[in-house]
């Protein structure tokens, strides 16, 4: 099952960016987020209410939905749509794969618990060879003010990703499921996203093509309900930093469409990140040896 899930997620998340580039041209931005997170929370909600599978919450938990909103549904989008202005989308992919590591680092931090060295040494791997993989991209990218905060952005969208991956992991534990928080952190996201457009000006314009509709669908059902639901889930079942593992395959997935309907030609280094990446991949799900018994122990038995 956590399987499945997985590859579920890295193939829909992998596949998003088609629907992404397919949203750029009449509506702005931050309005095409709000109508995708709206669209999702109402999905979810029709569905949890139908099956009367909706959970209810008490105040706390209705905090940390707004605070996983905020970071999962909001803020780090915004960063990321942000950043590419100014920095290449192979940059943000390696920046953003940093999750595996921010994941364990945060899990150590909010709820002790011990970093696996096998996660730490495939995640390295993971971002060296996404370093490889889009390293003509990076290397023909000149530093500048605007680089620096396209890589700051790109972090800060990366750090809101993993706190989104903290909060929904705190409410698992509590005994809410994916389905509930993202309804509600959906909602909450799309509200406040809503509020700033409206301060800011932006105008809520629609553009009713084919091309514009299709990709809000997909990025609504699959990219949304289906996506973070999946990726939430395994965050619960096998833990934030095997869970984010994620963020370093489906740049693949992207880069092997992108060679199929736009043309991207493999290279020699990025056949070896793709390598790097896969060792990567085995040694995060390489279950840890037990430990052996003592000697004494093994004596006395």
């Amino acid at each position: 099952m956590n399987l499945s899930l997985y590859l579920l997620t890295v193939l829909i998340w992998g596949t998003t960016w088609i629907a992404l580039k397919l949203q750029l041209g009449v509506v702005a931005i931050p309005v095409s987020i709000v109508y995708r997170f709206a669209l999702a929370a109402l999905v979810l909600f029709v569905i949890l209410l139908l099956s009367r599978r909706l959970q209810a919450m008490n105040r706390r938990a209705h905090g940390l939905c707004l605070a996983q909103g905020l970071c999962l549904f909001c803020v780090n989008f915004m960063c990321f749509l942000t950043a590419s202005q100014w920095i290449p989308s192979g940059l943000i992919a390696v920046v953003f794969s940093t999750a595996t590591l921010w994941n364990a680092l945060n899990a150590r931090l909010f709820f002790g618990q011990k970093i696996a060295a096998n996660v730490l040494a495939g995640g390295a791997l993971g971002l060296g060879g996404l370093g490889l993989l889009f390293w003509p991209e990076l290397a023909g990218h000149a530093a500048s003010r605007e680089t620096v905060l396209g890589l700051g952005l790109a972090l800060l969208g990366t750090l809101c990703f993993s706190a989104g991956n903290m909060l929904s992991s705190l409410q698992q534990k509590a005994g809410l499921r994916p389905m509930t928080t993202n309804a509600w952190g959906m909602l909450y996201g799309a509200t406040m996203l809503g509020l700033y457009c409206l301060l800011s000006g932006i105008p809520f314009g629609m553009e009713w093509s084919t091309r514009y509709i299709g990709s809000l669908l997909y990025l609504v059902i699959p990219g949304s309900v289906i996506g973070f639901t999946a990726y939430l889930t395994l965050v619960g079942r096998m833990g934030p930093e095997r869970a984010a593992y994620c963020t370093v395959l489906f740049p693949l997935v992207a880069l092997n469409v992108s060679a199929v309907a736009e043309g991207y030609q493999w290279t020699l280094p990025a056949l070896g990140g793709l390598v790097l990446v896969m060792l990567g991949n085995l040694l995060v799900f390489r279950k840890p040896r037990p430990k052996a018994p003592p000697a004494s122990l093994a004596a006395s038995a």
